[in-house]
């Protein structure tokens, strides 16, 4: 089904909703910044500023990551130091569709292909926060393999599945995928070293990257917004294993905005 109103109407509102986010990423640094919590922009987010010095223009969410443990400092702090608008969002709790760190603006309402409104958790507009932690010594082909099993057997069971023989063999597939995969992993995190790759916790590691910790830090800063933001130290390689031959500006049909539907702010202040 296409609705052209609600195809315009999401391009009317993309602008309005990207500067939410924004604000929210400034937020997020006053915060880590007062803390000395390193951090950095991640994804789309870090693509957009080295090759738009800014949003992507097309997309319509901000990604950044911390080490595992300053994530845990970041939810400690942030609590009480963000605005009252704004909500740190972690699994544990709310029932969220998916396990990833989120600090939401409750002024706003953005859905997503997926979320679950029988399900009582916030749908403001976001910035996700993804947790990096070392990985062990292993092949790049193994990461892709384990890793990106792991992460997509997570995402399947993690949604919504109605009552069927097919789900009920899902479940049981992707379960016992999932349970090999962990294992198998946990196994390599044991007996081989990590202290030279790292990246974001397998759940969330849906690409299968893994990344030099050199080419992390020391952080270098980059132009996003008007603003510089903290930036891996070695953008170029930590863009070209996460998507390639990043300058490369995708085709007209590829450039797709997340949200179904956003309402960028609800009540004016």
């Amino acid at each position: 089904m296409h609705n052209p109103f609600l195809e315009e109407y999401r391009r009317t509102t993309l602008r309005q909703c990207q500067l939410q986010q924004f604000a929210i990423l400034v937020e997020i640094d006053k915060v880590c910044r007062k803390h000395h919590i390193e951090y950095w922009l991640d994804g789309g987010t870090l693509l957009g500023a080295i090759r738009h010095q800014g949003f992507i223009p097309w997309d319509d969410d901000i990604d950044i990551a911390m080490r595992k443990e300053d994530v845990a400092r970041f939810i400690e702090v942030a609590q009480h130091e963000l605005p009252k608008n704004l909500f740190v969002q972690t699994p544990e709790v709310e029932a969220t569709k998916e396990p990833i760190v989120k600090v939401r603006n409750l002024n706003s309402f953005y859905v997503e292909g997926g979320d679950d409104f029988s399900a009582d958790y916030e749908k403001g507009v976001y910035v996700d926060i993804f947790p990096f932690i070392p990985y062990p010594a292993v092949s790049k082909k193994f990461t892709r393999r384990f890793v990106r099993g792991l992460s997509r057997s997570k995402s399947i069971l993690c949604k919504h599945h109605p009552y069927s023989f097919r789900a009920f063999a899902e479940l049981l597939w992707f379960g016992a995928k999932y349970l090999v995969c962990s294992a198998v992993w946990q196994a390599a995190c044991c007996v081989l070293p990590r202290n030279r790759k790292m990246c974001v916790i397998p759940e969330n590691n849906g690409y299968g990257v893994v990344y030099d910790v050199t080419d992390i830090f020391p952080l270098s800063t980059a132009t996003f917004e008007g603003r510089e933001f903290p930036v891996p130290g070695n953008s170029d390689a930590y863009l070209t294993a996460l998507f390639g031959d990043y300058m490369q500006i995708p085709p007209v049909e590829k450039r797709q905005i997340h949200a179904v539907f956003v309402v960028p702010e609800l009540m004016r202040r």
